[in-house]
This record gives structure tokens, sequence and C-alpha cells, in this order.
């Protein structure tokens, strides 16, 4: 019986694929043991052959339980190891407090914990997706490779996860909405009242049971954590179905595989510098009480807050909030967000999530020290490189924050009727050491672009237009140096007589949303010693994503390049051209793609690393030393030493340890 309690023991602690090795093993001792003994009590004992007989049918039928009964334990540990378990972070008080960089940064903690983590944003507007909503409404658009419009929180799950999402990975209340009624026009529902509760709640709980077996990683198999954020703030009318429906999934998985974060302002008057508690009570329990009322009850509370928490008031917080004091965690301002990983695993964040999914014994400790040396690398580097950005929406700062986050500073150019704002358009320009033209829609603020590529390329000014700003390169191209004054984009002059770009021949002009030339498309470098494909690692090919309904204009291409500029990029057909260089200048690029989409942390995209070599006057090292960048770790680290590398003006900014070290990085995309 010993060795029985033993055996059962084992399997039920330790359930793995050495089950069924275990239950074999204890099926053949077993059959071994009971032949063995018959055979000696046949030899020595004066019993009947009837008891004999029994006595062995009694052995082997237990050997036969317990190696069902492994092969039960067996499926048992391989169902609970395909159990998913789910991590919800919500936001109240406000919007914009940063769930989505919490969010973020708890997958790259779990990550970091030997975790596969795929993430889901929901979005409760009524829009289908973010493909036709201003910038202004609701930040810049986010598109995936399969073409999805999404919202800018999926760039910065791509980012800090290193995962490819689907356009799925972005849940809407139009998406849900329209999968139900569709249902419904089917006759699924036949006979039934279409309502909120049950269908609407339903839809939204098997889309994010479906969409988080997806594999995001590249490896085969749905992950083990879903990451996923509840856009807008608790108590929003258009949030209720969707808290309403997390409620009843937290229940229909069950205790052990899912998590609620919670992230809550909690407000310092600068006055006093004191945080504040509202009547001995504290904004997280306000909105806490409701959300609890709604079925969810949090795990951890996140407090977004200038300064880290006093003692006194995690105790106060831990109080009201119903939340234990070690699972109150300081969400504080730090000087960049790549801190953010380090601040909750500092504050043993990962502990209490792992504890809430029951994977405590299962995940190891977080392994971060890539994203520490990274974090370092950022802090060291003080000097800027100035970039002028000449668009139309860069008075918000979440409208074009993919083409600049983490690398250089963005300055505002507009020209504007007022001569003041117009002069100091113009000196903000020629301060900088490189001009940006980033994509956007419409005729406003064209003219302004225009100018601006015309002064980057007289004046040898490194420039990188990107979508629109690569059209605009070509349009000013045409009217300066081809003598065509009246070119332009039939976008903005539709009777122009010399239309340099065209709409796109299977383009709807009647249709706006998802009918674009959406997602990752190859292109092919048809010179191979050009700039760019230099920058790529000298690849014959790249993958990367666009976003546009109008290109260049195939048959003018001819005599643009007999004039001197080069079109060194096309599509499989050779017709559609993707990128442009003029190898008179210094650095003078436009793509028809967009490289921000695709640029990680430590592997930036080679167009912006192009251009920060060039506006720093590196470009010859870069490209001289490209052939060695394979030897760099895409993490920022060379032979396990930090690298850090960045020029103002010719001049080297030294690491704090005084040494020079270079990082040059190739990473982004497929590239052949």
């Amino acid at each position: 019986m010993g060795t029985i309690s033993m055996l059962m023991t084992s399997l039920i602690c330790f359930p793995s694929t050495s089950h069924l090795f275990i239950s074999f093993y204890s099926y053949l001792s077993i059959g071994f043991i009971s032949t063995k003994t018959a055979s000696t009590l046949f030899k020595v004992s004066s019993l009947s052959p009837f008891i004999l007989i029994r006595f062995c049918c009694l052995l082997g039928f237990w050997s036969i339980v317990f190696l069902f009964l492994g092969i039960e334990l067996l499926l048992f540990s391989s169902e609970r190891a395909l159990t998913m378990k789910y991590v919800l972070v919500t936001g109240g008080v406000v919007s914009g407090l940063g769930k989505g960089v919490t969010a973020s940064s708890v997958g790259v903690l779990l990550k970091a914990c030997g975790l596969r983590v795929t993430s889901i944003k929901i979005d409760p507007y009524l829009n289908t997706d973010a493909g036709t909503m201003s910038p202004f409404e609701h930040g810049e658009v986010f598109v995936l490779d399969d073409g999805g419009e999404v919202d800018l929180d999926l760039g910065n799950y791509e980012r800090f996860l290193d995962v490819k999402l689907t356009r799925d990975n972005n849940i809407t209340t139009g998406k849900i909405y329209q999968s139900v009624l569709d249902k419904e026009r089917r006759g699924d529902y036949l006979g039934k009242t279409v309502q909120v509760v049950p269908h609407i709640t339903d839809a939204i709980q098997e889309w994010i049971e479906r969409v988080a077996m997806i594999p995001v990683d590249g490896k085969e198999g749905p992950a083990d954590v879903c990451v996923i954020e509840l856009g807008g703030t608790i108590g929003d009318i258009e949030s209720m179905p969707f808290i309403e429906a997390l409620g009843q999934f937290s229940y229909h998985v069950g205790p052990g595989n899912f998590c609620l974060i919670h992230v809550s302002l909690v407000p310092v008057l600068n006055v006093v510098g004191e945080q504040v508690l509202i009547k001995k009570r504290s904004l997280p329990s306000i909105v806490l009480g409701g959300l609890e009322d709604l079925g969810l009850t949090p795990n951890i509370l996140a407090c977004r807050s200038t300064k880290a928490l006093n003692e006194n008031v995690k105790a106060k917080l831990s109080q009201f909030c119903h939340v234990p004091v070690e699972n109150v965690v300081t969400l504080y301002d730090v000087p960049n967000i790549w801190h953010i990983p380090l601040l909750l695993r500092d504050q043993k964040a990962h502990e209490a999530i792992l504890k809430g999914l029951n994977l405590l014994g299962v995940a190891g400790e977080p392994d971060l020290q890539d994203w520490i040396t990274r974090t370092r690398v950022y802090d060291v580097l003080h000097e800027t490189v100035k970039i002028a950005m000449v668009g139309k929406y860069t008075g918000l700062s979440d409208s074009v924050p993919l083409c600049f986050e983490g690398s250089f500073a963005c300055f505002y150019v507009t020209a504007k009727e007022a001569p003041d704002v117009y002069k100091n358009a113009w000196n903000l320009l020629k301060g900088s050491d490189g001009v940006v033209v980033p994509g956007g829609f419409g005729d406003r603020g064209v003219q302004g672009k225009i100018i601006a590529a015309k002064y980057a390329r007289e004046n040898k000014v490194p420039f990188l237009g990107i979508c629109l700003g690569m059209q605009i390169a070509v349009i000013e191209f045409a009217q300066s140096i081809l003598g065509l004054h009246d070119a332009n984009s039939t976008e903005f002059d539709p009777q122009t007589s010399h239309p340099c770009v065209i709409f796109m021949p299977e383009g709807s002009k009647t249709h706006m949303g998802g009918t674009m030339r959406l997602g990752s498309r190859r292109t092919y470098f048809k010179v191979p010693n050009c700039k760019s494909a230099k920058l790529y690692g000298n690849a014959s090919f790249v993958d990367e994503r666009h976003r546009h309904r109008y290109e260049v204009n195939p048959d003018m291409v001819p005599q643009f390049e007999n004039a001197g500029l080069s079109f060194v990029g096309s599509d499989e057909t050779g017709r559609r051209m993707e990128v442009i260089e003029l190898p008179s200048h210094p650095y003078f690029v436009g793509a028809q793609f967009h490289p921000e989409f695709k640029s990680r942390p430590g592997k930036p995209s080679a167009l912006f690393l192009g251009l920060i070599a060039a506006a720093s006057g590196q470009l010859d090292a870069v490209l001289q030393n490209y052939g060695n960048a394979s030897k760099l770790l895409p993490n920022g680290m060379s032979n396990g030493k930090p690298i850090v590398k960045s020029y103002q003006n010719g001049n080297a900014i030294k690491s704090s340890n005084g040494s020079l070290n270079g990082v040059y990085s190739n990473g982004n995309g497929v590239h052949h």
C-alpha cells in the first residue's frame, strides 16, 4: 500500500508526460509481482488452484485500474496545460491613464517568467475599426500584417511582446453587433428574441476565447496567458455590455484562470504635495465599488500617480478597495515607458498575478536582463538629434507617436497665415538635423509639406517621406526639376494635367472603411547598392505594412528617373513604386509603406535608423559596417556588454563608463 500511495501522490503532484510511463511501469511491476507470487504459491502452498486464480485475478485487476488511472491523470494534466489563463486590465476615474502600457508591461513580465503571451484590446466604440477615425479622435491608426486597422494600443502590444497580432485581436462594439446581426439574419437565433443579454454578452465571450487560442509568437499552439485591455473607463454606458460579459466570463473560466488588474488615479495636489483621499476614501475605491457591483473583483490595484505611494496610503487603499496591501502597486511617472515592466517587477506584481492564475509553481522568476540593458542604454543618452516633423496632426502626441517613440525629439512645423507662426515654423525647420513628412489624407497642409521637401532636397538635409510623404517628394520633384508647375496628385487636384500621383485601380471611391491597400506587402529592391537595401542588410526584398489609396503614376516613372530620381523599390509587378531615393543627396528617401509599424525596441526600423545616422553625420559609417550587424544582438548588447552609440553634429556621445560602442541593428520584417 505504501508503494501505491507514493505512486498516486507522484501522479497527482507531478502531472506531466511522464504519467504514462509511470502508469505502464506500475502495471508491469504489479503484473510481474502477481505472476511471481502466483508461481511461488503454486510451488510452496497447499492452497487450492481456485483460490490462487482468484488472487492473481485480483492483482491483475488492480494493475489495470492503476494503468487507466494514470492515463486519465495524463489526459487531465494535458487539459490543464491547455487551459488558457486571462488577465484583464481595466481603468477608472479618467481616460488616458496608461492602461495600454500597463497591459503591455504585464505581458512583458509574464513572458519574462517563461510564459507565452497574447493580447486583446476591447474598444467599446460603435465603429467597426479605427480606420475611418481622425487621429484627433482616437490617436494614430495602427496597421497589422493582415491589414487590420486597429487601436494604437495593439502597436504597444506588438512592440513590447514582439508578436504579430491579427485584426480579431481588436474587439469593438461595431464588430460584436455586426456578428450578432449577421447570425440573426442567417436564422441562427430563429424563434428567439435577440437581446444584449445573453446574445451580445455570449458573442463577446466566444470572441475572446476564439482569438486567445490564435498563436501570435510564431510558435505552434496557443499561448499560456491572454492579456485583455478594456478601453474607456468603468461606468461608461458603452462599456456596460463588455463589463457584464467579462463578469460572466470570469465565472465561466473559473477561479485560478482569471486575474483582474484595475488601473486608477491617485492624484497629488501640487500645492501641498499630498496624495489625495476624498472624505477618507479614495478615487480608486469609489470606482471599484461600481466595478464590484457589476460582478468584477480586482486582484491587483495599479495606482497612477506622479510619485510612489506612501505606505500609509497603500494601507488605506487596501482597506477601502478590499485588495491585499502587497497587491497595491504604484505606477508613478518615469523617464520613459521602458521602465514600467521593471517597476512592476520590483513591486512583485508578477507574484500576485501568478498567484491569481495558479501559476506560481509553473512559471519562473522574470528574466528581464535584456530589458534592463535596453533601459539603461536609453537613460545614458542625453543629447538629441533634432528632426522636423511636417504634418497636420502633430499637435496631439498620440496622433503620430509611432514614428518617433523613443527615437528622437519631435518639432511641430506648420505654415499659417500668421507671420510670426510662419517665421517660427521656418526657424524650427532650418534648425533641424533632418526632416520627416509622415502619412496623411486630404489637401490641408500639402503646400507646406511640399515646401519642406524642397528645402530638404535643396539644402542636403536628411529627408524621409512616409506614404503621403513619398508622394509629396515626387510632386515637389515634378514641379521643381521637371518644370511641371501644375503637377499634383489627383487626390488634391483631380483636373491636373500632370497627375504624378493617381488613385489605385482596385480602390473604392464610395466606401471608405477597409478599402485601401492594407497590410503586409512585399517590396523588391531593383537597385542592389541603394542606401535602402543596404540599411535592410543588403536585402533583395522586404515585407512591410501599407495603408494607402494613391500611388505614383507608373507612366511617369521613366521621366522621373531620366531627371535623376531613382525608384529603387517596387512591388512584384514592377509597376507600383515603393521606395524612392535621390542618389545625389546624402539621404533623401521616400517609402510608400509605413516602416514604423514593424519597429521594435532594440530593433529599429531600417529607414529611420538611416535617417538618424544621416542627421548625426554617421550614415557612411553605418552603411560601411552594416554587414557586421548580424554579429550584434537585437537587444542592444554585443558579447554580453551594453552598446551605445549616438552622435550630435558628428560628435560621439560617451556611455556612462566612458567607452564608445556602436549599435547598428537590422531587424524588422522579413529581409532576404
